[in-house]
C-alpha cells in the first residue's frame, strides 16, 4: 500500500518547516507568494491530499521517545518509569511509542534518530535535557515534538514539567520549619533545566526567611557525563536540601560513612518520590513528581500538535504534593 503523504515530506523536501508548509496549503498569510506557489506544486506533485477538518492523529500511530544515554544508567530509572507512562497514555488512543538512547556522539555531531531515519515514527516525545544545538536540529525535522520534563530557552517545543521551583520552594521551608537555617543544596546547577529551577526554589525560600545564601553549601552531585560524584562541605550544615532522590540516596551513604545518622545528625529532603526515597534507610521526605499526570499532559500535548501544526506553543506545569517521611528532626 502507497504511503500517504504528509505535510511533514512536503517540508522535508523544499528544506521548509511543517508550519510553513501548512500555512501555504492552508492560504493562510506569513508565506510569501513564491514560496506559497512551490509548496503547492511540490504537494501536487507528490500526490498530497489534504486533510480532513477535524483532523486526529491516526489509530495505530507510532511516536518516538528520545532519553539521553546518560539518563538511561542504572542511576537514573526515573526516565525509565516515565517512558513506561507515555507509552500507557498513547495505548489510551491506539498509539504506540518506542524508545530510542541518544548517544553523546548522537548529540553532538546532530544524527538524526534512527527512528526519524527509519521512517518508524511519525512524531516525537523529547524526555530530559538535550543540548539547544540536538533540540534546534529535532525540531527542524518537521515532525510534531514535545519535550517532557526539561524545557527549551527558547521555547521553540511543546513542554510538560514539573513544578521544580515551587516544589523545591516548598521542601526547603518544610526544613525552615522544623527549626534549620543551615541547609545546604546538593545538585549540579545548569546540568539540567530541573536543577536549575530546583535550585532557584531554594534561593528563594531561604531569603524570604532572611537566611543566607552561602555558595560553599551549593555541592555538584555529578560529573559532566552524569554520574553521581559528590563530597561533603568543610563545614556541615544541619540538612540538605537535594534536587532528586537518587542524589539524597547516595548523600546518606557518604553521610553514613563519615559517622553521621540521618535524621538525627542531619536532615535530608528531595524531589521525586521514586524508588530511591523509598529504598533508604530511613526514607526520605520527598516532593512527589505526578509522573502519570506529566505523560498524560505530554500525549495530549503531542496529540494537539499533530492535529493542528499551527496551535500556539504550549507549557506545562504539573504540580505534585510533599510525602512526610523519616528523614527529617526538628532542631
Amino acid at each position: 500500500m502507497e504511503k500517504k503523504v504528509r505535510m511533514a515530506d512536503i517540508a522535508k523536501r523544499l528544506g521548509v518547516s511543517t508550519v510553513t508548509v501548512s500555512k501555504a496549503l492552508a492560504g493562510k498569510d506569513g508565506v510569501s507568494e513564491p514560496v506559497r506557489m512551490k509548496i503547492k506544486e511540490t504537494a501536487s506533485e507528490m500526490g498530497y491530499q489534504g486533510k480532513p477538518a477535524a483532523h486526529e492523529p491516526s489509530t495505530g500511530e507510532t511516536v518516538g521517545v528520545l532519553i539521553h544515554e546518560r539518563f538511561l544508567s542504572k542511576d537514573q530509572s526515573f526516565y525509565l518509569s516515565l517512558y513506561e507512562r507515555v507509552v500507557a497514555s498513547l495505548a489510551r488512543y491506539d498509539m504506540y511509542g518506542l524508545l530510542e538512547s541518544v548517544l553523546w556522539e548522537d548529540e553532538e555531531s546532530l544524527i538524526q534518530p534512527r527512528l526519524v531515519q527509519s521512517g518508524r515514527v511519525q512524531s516525537l516525545i523529547v524526555v530530559g535535557t538535550m543540548s539547544a544545538g540536538y533540540l534546534d536540529f529535532i525540531r527542524r525535522l518537521g515532525l510534531p515534538v514535545v519535550q517532557l520534563d526539561a524545557y527549551d530557552a527558547h521555547g521553540t517545543l511543546d513542554t510538560v514539567i514539573s513544578d521544580g521551583y515551587y516544589g523545591m520552594y516548598r521542601m526547603t521551608n518544610y526544613l525552615i520549619q522544623r527549626g534549620h537555617r543551615n541547609i545546604a543544596f546538593l545538585g549540579s546547577v545548569g546540568a539540567t533545566s530541573s536543577i536549575t529551577d530546583r535550585y532557584f526554589g531554594y534561593c528563594r525560600a531561604l531569603q524570604e526567611s532572611g537566611i543566607q545564601l552561602r555558595t560553599d553549601w551549593v555541592l555538584p552531585d555529578r560529573d559532566d557525563r552524569g554520574n553521581f560524584k559528590m563530597d561533603l562541605p568543610r563545614e556541615l550544615p544541619t540538612a540538605f536540601a537535594c534536587n532528586c532522590d537518587a542524589a539524597a540516596y547516595y548523600l546518606m551513604r557518604l553521610l553514613s560513612a563519615n559517622g553521621l545518622r540521618v535524621p538525627e545528625d542531619m536532615s535530608v529532603v528531595s524531589f521525586d518520590d521514586f524508588i530511591y526515597s523509598d529504598l533508604s534507610s530511613p526514607t526520605i521526605t520527598t516532593y512527589a513528581v505526578d509522573m502519570d499526570g506529566m505523560a498524560r499532559a505530554s500525549v495530549e500535548q503531542l496529540r494537539a500538535r499533530i492535529a493542528d501544526p499551527e496551535r500556539e506553543l504550549e507549557f506545562r506545569v504539573v504540580t505534585g504534593f510533599l510525602r512526610e517521611k523519616e528523614s527529617v528532626r526538628r532542631v
